[in-house]
């Protein structure tokens, strides 16, 4: 697989949760990067009609799917009384919006099955992966069917697992990447406490993205793209010196024009009043990064039970929404947040690629 796959070095991530549009990923591609559609949370329709909508604006792009935690569907007796005292905590959430709590969802695959069958039979050029590991056959039919495909990893050791079912390049996640953590292994060792940095942000455990991928290069032979912390030229060119063949920034693109993140979501990103960054699963059940706000500081103990508890929360953060609360919203954001950028998407790429 030649290093150009990608035609660009950057790359904006699929941000599910109605964050990467059509719109969003045609503006990247007008500016000379290359922009992912997320299927998560999609059904097999939605995704279909996404695939459709871009095609006819003749944008490149690739998708990103969600793969299900078997471990998870449905959770084990411990995980679900451990859901059963989270949804008791969240009460009093529900009571300040006047909302009801929703019944345990335990059966969410995200549609797996729906979506590989859609893709295959109607392929796309690039498909990633996040979560996990579609497996060797999914990887083989994809494939074969024209598509090339990616997996996401957090770790040497999910590198060499994921090079091991064929893929064609890996995403290398930093724990700085805003948003969910793609790990789909237990953590080595227990992450030390995150210290706070110059300027209120949080540093990420484990090094530099930059690092992280120097490892996985050293391992692994496969095209690398570089993901946690990159938000400028600056911090491109690092992680291209380092081995990558492109970066994916998410946290960078949040506040343009073009983003299909809500408002509320965009103007906390440059208040003032959010100083530090924290990885939280009180959302969905799955670590993220966030910024921190009172929801995050209220529930640090919140199960590892993904997607159960994104299903949990659902109404509450709705009601967040609508109330226009960025105390007890998903502010999801890596580590180099304060300089996400308002303005078009044009802009952000161009100032990546200036002088390339």
């Amino acid at each position: 697989m030649p290093h150009d796959l990608f035609g660009t070095p950057v790359i904006a991530a699929p941000m599910a949760g109605g964050t990467s549009t059509p719109a969003f990923v045609e503006a990247v591609h007008r500016a000379g990067g290359l922009g992912f559609l997320a299927a998560g949370y999609k059904s097999v329709a939605a995704m279909q009609a996404e695939i459709r909508t871009i095609r006819e604006s003749g944008a490149r792009f690739g998708i990103n799917v969600f793969v299900p935690d078997p471990a998870q569907l449905p959770p084990s007796a411990a995980v679900l009384a451990e859901l059963e005292d989270y949804r008791q905590q969240l009460r009093p959430d529900a009571r300040r919006y006047g909302v009801e709590l929703p019944q345990l969802r335990l059966d969410d695959d995200d549609e797996w099955q729906g979506k590989i069958d859609a893709l295959l039979s109607d392929p796309v050029e690039l498909v990633s992966f996040a979560f996990g590991l579609p497996g060797p056959d999914v990887v083989r039919a994809l494939q074969r069917a024209g598509s090339a495909v990616l997996a996401t990893v957090t770790t040497a050791a999910e590198a060499v697992r994921a090079a091991g079912q064929g893929v064609d390049a890996l995403v290398v996640q930093h724990a700085s990447a805003g948003g969910h953590s793609a790990a789909f292994l237990p953590a080595p060792e227990p992450q030390p406490a995150e210290a706070a940095q110059p300027g209120g942000t949080t540093a990420a455990p484990g090094g530099t993205t930059a690092e992280l991928l120097a490892e996985v290069r050293s391992i692994v032979d496969l095209p690398l793209v570089a993901a946690g912390g990159i938000m400028d030229a600056a911090g491109l060119d690092a992680v291209l010196r380092a081995g990558a063949v492109a970066a994916q920034l998410g946290t960078a693109f949040l506040r343009t024009d073009q983003s299909g993140a809500k408002q509320l979501h965009k103007d906390a990103l440059a208040d003032p009043h959010f100083t530090r960054t924290r990885l939280t699963r009180a959302f969905t059940g799955r670590q993220a990064r966030a910024l921190e706000n009172e929801f995050v500081r209220d529930h640090p103990e919140a199960p590892e039970a993904y997607p159960a508890v994104h299903h949990l929360t659902a109404p509450l953060r709705a009601a967040a929404t609508a109330a226009g609360d960025a105390e007890r919203l998903n502010l999801w954001a890596g580590t180099g947040w304060q300089k996400a950028q308002a303005g078009p998407v044009g802009g952000v790429v161009q100032g990546l690629l200036a002088g390339r």
